[in-house]
């Protein structure tokens, strides 16, 4: 019990129901969370964001969900990640190392976003996707199905990025790019404005 960082706040139970573009939340009970001892930037008895259950968030490491950030259903946030804003994680995605999602991100199905990346402003990253080492995924970009952005890449704008598409090194995707089967971008490339994709 003494290395527990936070509880759930029974008295503040929301029923609520969230409706997004492409799918509605399931109805369900999202609970206050409050800090039990200092660690990080946050201080006991801060109130934090909005979780399902306690497995949604590690009682290890320094990470915690912030502000109106919901983390939901099997999603796992852990090690110093951090979720803020009015960002939500959820279905069995895992948000871990020192990753943030906030804005309005989602990342959800069965979604890693991990190392040091960020999902941030409207984007979203689902499916079998991957976002790691320093990636940052944002603007209303999607990346989804078994697509993997890492390095220092950057997905923007409205750019989309899926299937088993690969994006790092220092590569830029924005504007209305599409990225799709078995493409690569890499290394110092600064914009893909143009649709790339491979028929099958």
């Amino acid at each position: 019990m003494q290395n527990r960082r936070f509880l759930i706040n029974k008295m503040t139970k929301l029923n609520i129901i969230i409706k997004m573009k492409y799918r509605t939340e399931p109805e369900g009970d999202l609970l206050r969370i409050i800090a039990l001892k200092n660690f990080s930037n946050v201080r006991k008895g801060d109130k934090g964001g909005l979780i399902e259950k306690e497995s949604n968030l590690s009682q290890e490491g320094d990470c915690w969900v912030y502000g109106e950030a919901c983390v939901s259903g099997n999603a796992c946030i852990s090690d110093n990640a951090k979720v803020y804003n009015n960002a939500w994680v959820y279905d069995n995605a895992k948000v871990c190392g020192k990753a943030e999602v906030y804005d309005h991100a989602r990342v959800w199905e069965n979604a890693w976003v991990y190392n040091a990346a960020c999902v941030s402003d409207n984007a979203e990253v689902y499916g079998n996707a991957h976002v790691y080492e320093n990636a940052w995924i944002c603007g209303n970009a999607k990346v989804y199905d078994n697509a993997r952005i890492s390095g220092e890449a950057q997905v923007g704008r409205n750019a989309r990025v899926y299937k088993n598409a690969n994006v790092w090194g220092s590569a830029i995707v924005g504007e209305n790019a599409c990225v799709g089967e078995g493409f690569t971008v890499c290394g110092n490339i600064t914009t893909v404005f143009m649709e790339i994709l491979k028929q099958i």
